[in-house]
């Protein structure tokens, strides 16, 4: 799944470029933000929406709305290896990929050839769902690893000069903040793609009853809290010439694990920091994830990154097939 065909960055227009970068930052919370973005980049109102348009038609910007973090919402995730003959890999990629509560599930070169998200509602038995799921593809051997400690999380990919790579997150598991049932409403209607308008809120407001600026408080408010981590575009990171993402997985002594992890979080191609459980046929206690134009530019990223840090057990696995992404449906 390398870049052959794809949408080259370079290809892109400089405001184009300038356009994703800033779209993938704090979306502005305005009741007009194409103003607000416009007068960011030289352009007027109507040039920001066409351009929005334009680019989401073409497929480069995947959806625009509020970026919530799982487990401050109260739900439980954990990232799945399979172990699937390769003839039956699709039958159960698919059987896998019917649950709600799957948003990633990806075919990888390795042994371990199906990985796949899973998020489930706190009252739900994660494991359990884990169990039954891997009956359902076959009863293939399987590792359920749920992240330990998140180091870094934030996919962002730098199109020009003066875009920001994400920032490193390093954070014990948020404790879950109860939702009302307003609270519930306000998440189910803004993790919804927002429409590329001169208000894209209206709606949003309309919809939940309220006024705009109810939306912009509780937005506020959710970020404050730690429901929200951001509201912004997510791009399709091979239609932008972003061909190759490698998940790199480390052996790394449980001493050592913070420093590399802090380490490697700091490499803007890393756009995932983890520690997850290790098992005996599965060592690896880090994971990051790396986002580049190529996978000998993610074996490069990989190469940097165990000569700076001494580790040098590792495996990169690529994806080879994606048979599903989408966002979690939160409260659905």
């Amino acid at each position: 799944m390398t870049g052959a065909g794809l949408t080259s960055a370079d290809a892109l227009a400089p405001i184009d470029r300038r356009l994703l970068d800033a779209l993938q930052r704090d979306f502005p919370l305005t009741a007009r933000p194409f103003t607000a973005i416009g007068q960011r980049l030289g352009l007027t109102e109507e040039e920001a929406i066409a351009h929005v348009k334009r680019l989401k038609d073409d497929g480069l910007i995947r959806q625009m709305g509020a970026i919530f973090d799982t487990r401050a919402l109260g739900y439980r995730s954990t990232l799945v290896a399979m172990r699937v003959p390769p003839e039956r890999v699709e039958q159960a990629a698919a059987a896998v990929s019917r649950h709600p509560g799957v948003s990633h599930n990806y075919r990888r070169d390795h042994a371990w050839n199906l990985w796949f998200t899973l998020a489930v509602p706190s009252e739900e038995d994660l494991e359990g769902t884990v169990a039954h799921l891997a009956q359902e593809a076959g009863g293939y051997p399987y590792r359920s690893l749920p992240a330990l400690r998140v180091f870094k999380i934030g996919v962002r990919l730098t199109l020009s000069d003066d875009g920001e790579a994400a920032d490193a997150q390093s954070t014990a598991a948020p404790s879950p903040c109860p939702l009302s049932p307003r609270d519930r409403a306000f998440v189910r209607a803004l993790q919804e793609d927002i429409e590329i308008v001169h208000e894209p809120f209206a709606a949003v407001a309309r919809c939940l009853g309220v006024a705009q600026e109810a939306i912009f408080d509780w937005l506020r408010e959710a970020a404050a809290v730690g429901w929200l981590r951001r509201f912004a575009a997510i791009l399709n990171h091979r239609r932008v010439g972003y061909g190759a993402n490698g998940m790199v997985a480390w052996r790394v002594p449980p001493q050592r694990l913070e420093d590399v992890a802090a380490l490697a979080s700091t490499f803007p191609q890393v756009s995932h920091c983890y520690e997850r459980p290790t098992f005996p046929d599965w060592p690896y206690a880090l994971f990051t994830m790396i986002h580049a134009r190529s996978e000998e530019e993610c074996r490069a990223v990989a190469e940097d990154i165990s000569g700076r840090t001494g580790v040098a057990d590792y495996a990169i696995l690529f994806s080879t097939r994606e048979y599903k992404k989408e966002r979690v449906r939160y409260f659905a």
